[in-house]
């Protein structure tokens, strides 16, 4: 059982992270009303892999020494267009609907894994699932009616981020966690480094500043949620993931005068419910068959939370790598 001190503690790392996450929306949003799309996915993705230069220097060569290069290129090519869509989306809609269906990326992921990896997937899961997409649509339909196809641009981006969860759950096993956040930034970087040059807007020197936030928060939000999950278990920390929802309709209103409408509020009463049991039925389900710490860990980590958790079965070999080079000590402190 987690102590207070330790599931507060947990809970500090886990509310950063969401904070953090929102502030790195809330730029994509307000830098887009200035500079190109694709011009803030190239500065936050190239600032991004320059913050991981450090951790791959101490690591050596098997923080970036892979054999599955080509799924790598896969993930990078997956995450450039999911985030281009995803930043053109919070150009133009609000950032408590992009937060929203944020969250359906785990209704992604269910059918997709059970395609692609040949997942059991028990009847409950997909009956909540479906109920989710009802949950979509009563966001998308009127939405769409206002802002014409631009609500889909998110849909799109959740669809493949949940795709680049299904890649990982390959991964996962196999490949460091800064191995694989160094990769998919750098193919990002690249990628978008054409289309940047082809709309090229000098960015000034506020927005630049702006630019490096974006780019070392995108890696922080990982790292805090790898602390938080240090202290307590994904189960525990689930519900709070929610915050994010409440988080963005404060960032909306306080930065852009945006209140969610009575579809977004539907649509989030039936979305949240929703995903949170496809999480804990599968945890649910998962500890009838097996046994140990990693039965508890390893489905919570693609299911209940978001991106970084499905790096969490790698955060102790990485850990225990750092300990077994004698690196600085205040990298060992770091991780």
């Amino acid at each position: 059982m987690l102590n207070r001190l330790t599931f507060l503690k947990g809970l500090i790392w886990f509310v950063l992270s969401l904070l953090i996450s929102n502030f790195n929306d809330l730029l994509m949003k307000g830098l887009g009303q200035n500079l190109p799309n694709m011009e803030i996915v190239f500065f936050r993705f190239l600032f991004g892999t320059i913050s991981l230069l450090p951790f791959i220097f101490a690591l050596g060569h098997r923080s970036w020494k892979s054999e599955r290069l080509f799924l790598h290129g896969i993930r990078g090519l997956l995450l450039f267009v999911g985030i281009s869509l995803w930043c053109y989306g919070l150009k133009v809609l609000p950032l408590a609907t992009a937060a929203v269906l944020g969250f359906t990326v785990p209704l992604f992921t269910l059918p997709l894994a059970f395609i692609f990896l040949g997942e059991r997937v028990h009847w409950p899961r997909w009956v909540a699932t479906i109920v989710g997409f009802v949950g979509v649509a009563a966001i998308l339909i009127p939405t769409a009616f206002n802002v014409s196809w631009v609500a889909f641009t998110l849909v799109g981006a959740s669809l493949l981020f949940a795709i680049i969860d299904v890649i990982n759950k390959k991964l996962v096993a196999k490949e460091s966690m800064v191995t694989m956040l160094f990769y998919s930034a750098l193919v990002t970087t690249i990628l978008s480094a054409c289309p940047t040059y082809l709309v090229w807007q000098s960015p000034t020197s506020h927005q630049l500043c702006l630019l490096v936030v974006s780019g070392i928060g995108s890696n922080l939000v990982i790292y805090l949620l790898l602390k938080a999950l240090t202290s307590m278990e994904a189960s525990a920390l689930a519900p709070f993931r929610y915050l994010e929802f409440l988080m963005s309709v404060v960032f909306g209103f306080l930065f852009f005068q945006e209140l969610p409408s009575l579809y977004i509020l539907l649509g989030t009463a039936i979305i949240i419910p929703t995903t949170i049991f496809v999480g804990f039925y599968e945890v649910y389900t998962d500890n009838r068959h097996k046994k140990g710490e990693m039965a508890t860990l390893e489905p919570q980590a693609c299911y209940v939370l978001s991106e970084a958790e499905k790096f969490y079965l790698q955060y102790n070999s990485t850990k225990r790598m750092l300990t077994n080079k004698r690196p600085n000590k205040g990298l060992q402190k770091l991780v």
